[in-house]
């Protein structure tokens, strides 16, 4: 018999009432754009409106309310990215009680000072949040702080599923909820909360392809480590599943997905471009899996769905490089080398060509010390607005049949 706590639905009501002085329930936007996408109604739930920008609240607050006065006296210690940081340190605030937390050397610079604005003494420390686990492990022992866990613990995962509730308030016929996942905090506080009352509802799971730990550790049976991650969501970049919403997850929760970056980047231009959500891109990991299912969605799940927006704590340049990124991977921008003869009038005449075609040049540069480019020759370097794939593909055979060297960069 397993001796991990689990969390039932009365532990989800019971934190509900601790957090009813503290938070309101954040909006649910139905999403036509999405809709039309699927196949499938989809309604967006926005954690990325709640108080401290994410879900995290939820679950660092019921926790810290039930420590005792002694407990209280002695402080708090956390590890975060930013959202469970953020969400403990206005916890702390609200509550009065001391707070260190340990942040990692990359963590973005409105996270950092966000966390401090709440209060909180912010230490960075190592490359990912297990390295800042590890350092916090260490305060709490050293000190006599209370560790406050980003996802592990069940009065955490009891906070988290908060958000359950308000799902199947907001939309009573919900069949299928997708959540962006990292320790698993969020996505068993919600299945808990859902499957106790709605069993028929379908909860699915989302990681970031390069940042998975789920699906090799529900087919090993238990946790299983990571070697190695690289995503720009940071948010859900957990090395290792939590043993608590691990239990939970494995029962109640029906498929574990995975998406890309370039999905990721895609879904979180869509999202500010088609719902006006600005979200991290952890909070974009639901919508990039139904936008890369597209009407395949409508086979795979039942609607009305949920897509959980997580957070929107994004740092201002980081989301200047995902629009970037965004728009290259739906086609918008077009980065191309053209060579033509180093004579008057041919960068003019590839210019005019270009603006008859209803493109917009953002960026140009002539180069002449290019490998393989002839004595004559000039390089030009074009960054092009288009609308699309199909006219960026027009605007290369356009080039090409001018008689220009085309390369794609």
């Amino acid at each position: 018999m397993s001796t991990i706590p689990t969390v039932t639905l009365d532990d989800v009501l019971a934190a509900r009432e601790v957090l009813a002085d503290v938070i309101a329930p954040t909006p649910m936007e139905f999403s036509q754009a999405l809709s039309d996408r699927t196949g499938l109604p989809v309604h967006l739930k926005c954690e990325n409106l709640q108080r401290a920008g994410s879900f995290k609240i939820r679950g660092a607050y019921t926790r810290m309310s039930r420590l005792t006065e002694e407990e209280r006296r002695r402080g708090v210690v956390a590890a975060s990215a930013g959202n469970h940081a953020q969400g403990v340190a206005l916890a702390a605030r609200l509550l009065g009680i001391e707070a260190t937390v340990y942040m990692p050397n990359g963590a973005s610079m409105p996270k950092l000072a966000a966390t401090r604005g709440y209060g909180a003494t912010v230490v960075q420390t190592g490359e990912t949040l297990d390295d800042c686990i590890e350092v916090a492990r260490q305060h709490e022992t050293e000190k006599g702080a209370v560790f406050i866990p980003p996802f592990d613990h069940a009065d955490i995962v009891a906070g988290q599923g908060t958000c359950g509730l308000e799902i199947l308030e907001q939309v009573p016929d919900v069949r299928t909820i997708v959540v962006a996942t990292g320790g698993g905090g969020l996505l068993a506080g919600i299945a808990a909360a859902v499957k106790a009352t709605r069993p028929d509802v379908r909860v699915v799971g989302v990681q970031a392809e390069q940042a998975a730990a789920w699906p090799g550790s529900l087919q090993a049976g238990h946790p299983v480590p990571v070697a190695r991650m690289s995503t720009m969501a940071d948010g859900i970049a957990v090395g290792r599943p939590g043993d608590v919403p691990f239990e939970l997850v494995a029962e109640l929760v029906e498929a574990m997905e995975t998406v890309s970056e370039a999905a990721i980047a895609r879904a979180l231009v869509y999202l500010v471009e088609r719902a006006k959500l600005v979200v991290e891109p952890a909070g974009a990991a639901a919508t990039a899996h139904l936008m890369e299912l597209g009407e395949q969605a409508a086979v795979r799940y039942e609607g009305p769905v949920v897509a959980v927006l997580s957070g929107g704590n994004i740092d201002p340049l980081l989301l200047l490089r995902i629009i970037r990124q965004g728009l290259t991977v739906a086609g918008r921008y077009l980065q191309l080398q053209v060579r033509v003869p180093d004579k008057p009038g041919n960068l003019a005449g590839a210019l005019t060509m270009l603006a008859q075609m209803q493109c917009n040049v953002l960026e140009i540069q002539h180069h002449r010390r290019v490998p393989g480019l002839g004595l004559g020759d000039v390089a030009i370097s074009l960054t092009l607005e288009t609308r699309g794939h199909e006219h960026s593909d027009g605007v290369v055979q356009a080039l090409v049949d001018r008689g220009y060297a085309v390369e794609r960069a």
